[in-house]
């Protein structure tokens, strides 16, 4: 089954593969990411997050299921690589503006 995410969402998980700067290119310019217990605000604290997960760690995402609820769009994808727990499922709560993500929380 092929899983249809909205574009933005879409884009953020092929820039994840690549580096900080390009996944802060999927975000608004006053948006926030909550991810291990740590608010990021702002396309710097965002491109910092990114650009510090990505020097620290290698990993694979797939997204496998997507639900909408609240207005939010959740995305559960498997990850895999070299980080304390691997693999495991995450959930992705996007909260989208304009075309683009105003909000993302990251949680097991």
């Amino acid at each position: 089954m092929t899983l249809h995410l909205p574009d933005p969402i879409a884009a953020y998980f092929a820039a994840d593969k690549r580096d900080g700067q390009a996944v802060a290119r999927c975000f608004t310019k006053d948006a926030t990411v909550k991810d291990e217990r740590r608010t990021y605000a702002g396309l710097q604290e965002i491109r910092r997050w990114r650009t510090e997960v990505s020097d620290k760690y290698t990993y694979t995402s797939e997204p496998f299921a997507i639900q909408e609820a609240d207005g939010l769009t959740i995305v559960k994808s498997h990850l895999a690589g070299n980080f304390p727990g691997s693999p495991v499922d995450l959930r992705y709560f996007f909260r989208l503006e304009r075309g683009k993500i105003s909000f993302l929380e990251i949680i097991p």
